[in-house]
């Protein structure tokens, strides 16, 4: 199981360098005024979402389940887990609206500022804390 835990790991920080950067293309995307910068973002983010961010949520969860139901007794039993299994979910329904983004980005048909970009990056750092808080931490209530 520790070889699964670790591939759970990396997979989990290649899945949020993806989240991390994403937006932080959006921001440089809503601000170019010019096609030739508007397509490049569109590459750039195309690549980034499928290439590395997607796969590495999926790996994510695929091995997070297969430690999840290789200790599912234990690990149900307490309320951080369902916590954390529900800040996963955020995180899903996040990187859901990455998808979105990005393609009314491609589109050119995006309402959204480069200021709502900026605060949109932010939000999976509180996800990230708030998870790894409370799996490294399991706090008992």
């Amino acid at each position: 199981m520790l070889w699964v835990k670790a591939f759970h790991i990396v997979f989990v920080v290649c899945w949020f360098a993806g989240l991390f950067y994403l937006p932080r293309l959006f921001v440089y995307h809503a601000m170019s005024e010019d096609q030739i910068s508007k397509d490049r973002f569109v590459i750039m983010e195309r690549k980034l979402f499928w290439g590395i961010t997607t796969p590495s949520a999926i790996a994510t969860v695929a091995f997070g389940a297969w430690l999840l139901i290789g200790n599912w007794g234990y690990f149900m039993a307490w309320w951080w887990m369902h916590v954390k299994l529900a800040l996963v979910a955020l995180l899903l329904v996040y990187h859901g609206y990455c998808w979105w983004y990005m393609k009314k980005l491609r589109e050119d048909s995006s309402q959204k500022t480069h200021v709502f970009f900026r605060v949109f990056n932010e939000l999976p750092v509180f996800l990230l804390i708030g998870i790894v808080i409370l799996i490294v931490v399991k706090p008992i209530l």
